[in-house]
């Protein structure tokens, strides 16, 4: 961890409680879509990966690590009367306004950080408009913003995780890579980034050990790992 030079945050799970965070958009969003039918709701819910009666995601669901397009092709079958633009728009209008849990107050530990002269910046497999939403209270702090649409691929795919060193003007090596679930993990070791999880998504230890250097409970061990006065 000395080497390090610049941090890269996924968004949901990482920066924001995932559970906390998209349990409470994800009941909004199918009631909204199922016009409050029923059967569609649990039809809806259960191609998500969601459970309703707990308003949280299951371990296999696909909108853990998916992208907004993964997301929308999964349910559009199912709400034939939508086309997919209309779907896609409603999706990431919905999701630019869900209530967002901070993993651990941001803006205290993004000053200290920036403070400490890392770069820093996001990649997500959400919406890059939805991301520079979320972020914004804290956008100032942040060098970077991708999303899957950015024009460099989603992840697991490295392609973000690249820009983001080039944009650094650092070797990848220098970026640590800080995410909740296998596909961010598995994004940094291609990219040739070093690796940090963390638990504030739905992967437990378990799922994560095998693709991380380090895990910890939350990025507000950041600042004890990288020795941050």
């Amino acid at each position: 961890m000395k080497n390090i030079k610049a941090l890269l945050f996924d968004k949901d799970g990482t920066l924001f409680d995932f559970q906390a965070t998209w349990g409470a958009w994800a009941t909004g969003l199918l009631a909204e879509l199922s016009g409050q039918d029923e059967a569609l709701q649990s039809a809806l819910a259960e191609v998500l990966g969601f459970d309703r009666s707990t308003h949280r995601f299951l371990p296999h669901s696909p909108v853990i690590a998916g992208t907004g397009n993964e997301v929308s092709a999964l349910i559009a079958p199912l709400l034939p009367g939508l086309n997919r633009a209309t779907l896609d728009a409603h999706i990431a209008r919905a999701a630019s306004q869900a209530p967002l849990i901070e993993a651990t107050p941001l803006r205290p530990l993004l000053t200290r950080l920036k403070r400490a002269n890392y770069r820093l910046g996001v990649a997500t497999n959400d919406y890059e408009s939805v991301a520079r939403d979320h972020i914004a209270p804290v956008a100032d702090l942040f060098d970077f913003v991708a999303g899957f649409d950015s024009g460099f691929g989603g992840k697991p795919a490295p392609g973000m995780l690249q820009a983001f060193a080039r944009a650094c003007a650092l070797s990848p090596s220098q970026v640590l890579m800080i995410g909740d679930s296998t596909h961010d993990l598995i994004a940094g070791r291609a990219a040739g980034m070093p690796t940090l999880a963390v638990l504030t998504g739905v992967a437990t230890s378990a799922d994560l050990i095998h693709h991380a250097d380090v895990i910890r409970p939350d990025i507000g061990y950041l600042t004890e790992l990288l020795a941050v006065p």
